[in-house]
């Protein structure tokens, strides 16, 4: 199983790249959105990749982090949902925004991805809301960004490599998976959870974690 590519990038193309892994060359299918993110010919680039076996093809979906490349596996879960499909709704949504739709059960927002019909997206939200909290949970640790370690050039003394940065994305993503396991840890069914996290992270997308939990805490308490 093919799990991840790092090399250069030969060309790009309207819905895949090749990545020349030391001679070697990978098409690899990607969304909109990550391809918008991809450097141009001859740069670095990483994917983690997902390979799709079929009677009389394969291929390779790319995705930049390992919380995008498990929801398009859950995606596909859905009846009617190919892997283009799910690729078009992460491109169109992202990660976060896949998670955020499917827990607060807007099936609107997954029908704004191109091909996907109101019938399929229901489908998506219906099937997958129960499996959005323990997604939503892993989001910070699986955000990181695939790092490009391939060694094109020889170096006397190699530098130590710095941790990676973190992204404005993977911080949304760890306050939410962080708000999430405090939620539950309070006694909190992860299903209410999860609809209460995304809906406060996405009326306030600058709010941490400390931010996600006290106002997720107003929505969540009884009313008189």
């Amino acid at each position: 199983m093919i799990g991840k590519i790092s090399g250069r990038i030969d060309y790009r193309s309207t819905d895949h790249v090749l990545i020349d892994v030391r001679g070697v060359g990978y098409l690899v299918y990607v969304s909109d959105r990550t391809l918008a993110s991809l450097p141009g010919p001859g740069e670095a680039a990483a994917l983690y990749t997902e390979l799709i076996v079929r009677e009389d093809l394969l291929q390779l979906f790319g995705f930049p982090t390992l919380l995008e490349k498990e929801w398009h596996r859950l995606l596909m879960t859905v009846q009617g949902v190919g892997a283009k499909a799910a690729l078009a709704i992460l491109g169109a949504l992202g990660a976060e925004g896949t998670a955020r739709a499917i827990a607060l059960g807007d099936a609107r927002a997954v029908q704004a991805a191109p091909g996907v019909g109101p019938k399929i997206a229901q489908r998506v939200v219906l099937e997958l809301k129960s499996k959005a909290p323990g997604v939503m949970a892993l989001g910070g640790r699986m955000s990181v960004v695939a790092e490009n370690d391939d060694v094109v050039e020889p170096a006397p003394l190699a530098p130590r490599r710095a941790a990676p940065k973190a992204t404005p994305a993977t911080n949304r993503a760890a306050f939410t998976a962080d708000a999430l396991s405090a939620l539950t840890n309070l006694g909190y069914q992860p299903g209410d959870a999860a609809q209460a996290v995304a809906q406060i992270a996405a009326e306030t997308p600058e709010a941490d974690t400390a931010t996600l939990i006290r106002l997720s805490l107003k929505l969540l308490a009884p009313r008189n």
